[in-house]
């Protein structure tokens, strides 16, 4: 698998609720994160995300962009609670080493019902 491929499957198993899973395959023992709600710590955010899957069952995650830059990967899409929430627009930056991921950073932004910018947010 590409540094791109394993963001894309870890974001989505994460997402879809197997988080364990996700991190099993694809992180690092070393690995370390920067969301503000959370520690630091791996087990925390796959907590965090196993608590998001269960309370919100059909939550919908659709990837738009992937770049990467080095030992960089980011991730640009769209997350929605439900098929019906508008959801948010967010950007997850994870750090590899060896083909694991040893470090994330996610970003996101609500979007709205009605926004001045006619592009949209993707």
């Amino acid at each position: 698998m590409t540094r791109k491929e394993i963001a894309r499957d870890f974001l989505k198993l994460a997402a879809k609720g197997h988080p364990h899973e996700a991190f099993r395959l694809h992180v690092s023992k070393k690995f370390k994160h920067h969301n503000a709600y959370f520690k630091g710590d791996a087990d925390t955010l796959m907590l965090a995300m196993e608590e998001s899957a269960r309370t919100n069952p059909n939550k919908v995650f659709k990837v738009h962009h992937i770049l990467e830059d080095d030992n960089l990967v980011a991730v640009h899409s769209h997350l929605k609670q439900s098929p019906t929430d508008l959801g948010f627009a967010v950007v997850h930056i994870l750090k590899f080493k060896d083909d694991k991921i040893v470090e994330l950073w996610d970003l996101g932004q609500q979007i709205r019902p009605e926004t001045i910018n006619e592009n949209g947010m993707f």
